[in-house]
C-alpha cells in the first residue's frame, strides 16, 4: 500500500515538474518575441528617421503614386482635350454656316446683315489665332547653364537655374517662366510667352459663345418647341399605326432635314451657353490676376505671405504689381495708343515685355511703384 502511494506521489512529482518547465519555456518564447519586435521597430525607426518628417510629408508621400498617375494621364490626354476643342468648334462653325447664316441673309435688314457678318468672321479669327499662337508657343524655358544667371536659386527637381516667377512643371518635366498653369485644353504649359494668348482665347471664345446664344435664342425656343412637337406627334403615330395595317401608316410629319435642323440648333445654343459659362468664370478669374499682377501661382503664395506679415503689423506689396491699369498695357504689349487696335483689337505676334529671366520696368509703366517688400 504505501509502495503504491509512493509511486504515486513520484508521478504527480514528475508531472508538476513538467508543467512548470513548459510555462517557463512559453514564458521565455513570448519575451523572447517581444524582444525580437521591438529590435525590429527601432531599427525601422533609426533607419527611416527623419527630423523633418511630419503628417503632411507622410500625405505626401502616400499621394505620391496618385500624383503620378494624374501628371502622365493628363500628358497623354492633352491631344484628345486638343482635338475635342477643335471638333466642338468647328461643329458650332458648320451649324452656324449651314443653318443660321442663310436665314440671317434672308430676314435680317442689310445693316444687321453686315454687323453679323462683320463681327461673326472677326470674332472667329481672333479664336482660331490665338488658340494656334497658344498651343504651338514655348511658354519659355530657362537656360540650363548656370553661368548664364546670376542671383537665381536652383530647382530641386531638375537641378537647373530657378529665375524669379519661375516654377517646375510636373507635366513637362520642366521649368516654365512666369508659369501659371498647366492647360490639358492646349497641351501645353501657360508661361511668360503665351499667357497672354491663353487669355486672349478665352476672352474671344466667351465673346463668341454669348454672341451666338443670344443671336440664336429665338431660333433655339422655336427649335425646342418643334421638337416637342415631333415626339407628341410621333406618340400619336404609334399609337394610329398600331390600330392599322403596315400599308396605312401615315408618314411621318416631319423629314430628316427639319429634325436635324431643329437638333442642331438646341446642340448649338446649349454647348454656347455652357462654355460661355464655365469659360467666362475662368476668363474673369485671370482678369482679376491680371490686374492685381499676379499668375495663378504666385495668388497662393502672395496671399500666404500677406497672412505672414499681417500677424507682424506689416504691410505686403506685391514687387510686380505696378498697378491695375498699367498691369494691363504691360501684359497686353500696350506701349502706344495705337497699339490697342493693332496689338489688342487684331492679331498679333508680337512678344511680351522681357525676357522672363529678370524683372525690369517695363517702358510703357507711367510710374513706378517701389515695393515694400520682395517675394
Amino acid at each position: 500500500m504505501r509502495s503504491r502511494q509512493r509511486m504515486f506521489a513520484a508521478v504527480m512529482r514528475l508531472l508538476l515538474k513538467c508543467l512548470r518547465l513548459g510555462r517557463r519555456r512559453r514564458f521565455k518564447l513570448v519575451r523572447q518575441t517581444e524582444q525580437l519586435w521591438h529590435y525590429g521597430h527601432l531599427c525601422l525607426r533609426s533607419l527611416l528617421y527623419n527630423s523633418f518628417t511630419n503628417s503632411d510629408v507622410v500625405l505626401d508621400s502616400l499621394f505620391e503614386p496618385v500624383y503620378w498617375l494624374v501628371d502622365h494621364v493628363t500628358r497623354w490626354f492633352g491631344v484628345v482635350f486638343v482635338a475635342l476643342v477643335i471638333g466642338l468648334t468647328s461643329s458650332i462653325v458648320a451649324i452656324v454656316y449651314i443653318c443660321l447664316l442663310p436665314l440671317i441673309l434672308q430676314t435680317y435688314t442689310p445693316a444687321w446683315i453686315c454687323w453679323h457678318l462683320a463681327y461673326g468672321h472677326w470674332n472667329l479669327i481672333m479664336i482660331v489665332f490665338h488658340y494656334y499662337m497658344a498651343i504651338t508657343t514655348s511658354p519659355g524655358h530657362p537656360p540650363q547653364a548656370k553661368d548664364d544667371l546670376t542671383g537665381v536659386s536652383i530647382c530641386r527637381k531638375c537641378i537647373a537655374p530657378k529665375p524669379a516667377r519661375t516654377h517646375h512643371c510636373s507635366i513637362c518635366n520642366r521649368c516654365v517662366l512666369k508659369m501659371d498653369h498647366h492647360c490639358p485644353w492646349l497641351n501645353n504649359c501657360v508661361g511668360h510667352y503665351n499667357h497672354r494668348y491663353f487669355f486672349s482665347f478665352c476672352l474671344f471664345m466667351t465673346m463668341g459663345c454669348i454672341y451666338c446664344s443670344i443671336s440664336s435664342w429665338e431660333m433655339f425656343r422655336d427649335a425646342y418647341a418643334a421638337i416637342e412637337r415631333m415626339k407628341l406627334l410621333e406618340k400619336e403615330r404609334l399609337q394610329v399605326a398600331a390600330n392599322q395595317t403596315y400599308f396605312q401608316t401615315p408618314p411621318p410629319t416631319f423629314s430628316f432635314r427639319q429634325r436635324a435642323f431643329h437638333k442642331s440648333v438646341v446642340y448649338l445654343w446649349v454647348l454656347c451657353s455652357s462654355v460661355a459659362l464655365a469659360l467666362g468664370a475662368l476668363t474673369l478669374w485671370h482678369a482679376a490676376l491680371i490686374t492685381r499682377g499676379e499668375t495663378s501661382i504666385e495668388r497662393h503664395i502672395n496671399k500666404k505671405e500677406r497672412q505672414r506679415l499681417q500677424k507682424k503689423g506689416k504691410v505686403f506689396r506685391n514687387p510686380y504689381s505696378y498697378g491695375g491699369w498699367d498691369n494691363w498695357k504691360v501684359f497686353l504689349g500696350v506701349d502706344v495708343p495705337r497699339h490697342w487696335l493693332t496689338r489688342v483689337l487684331l492679331p498679333s505676334p508680337h512678344l511680351p515685355h522681357g525676357t522672363g529671366l529678370s524683372w525690369d520696368l517695363p517702358p510703357c509703366v507711367t510710374e513706378q511703384r517701389t515695393p515694400l517688400l520682395a517675394i
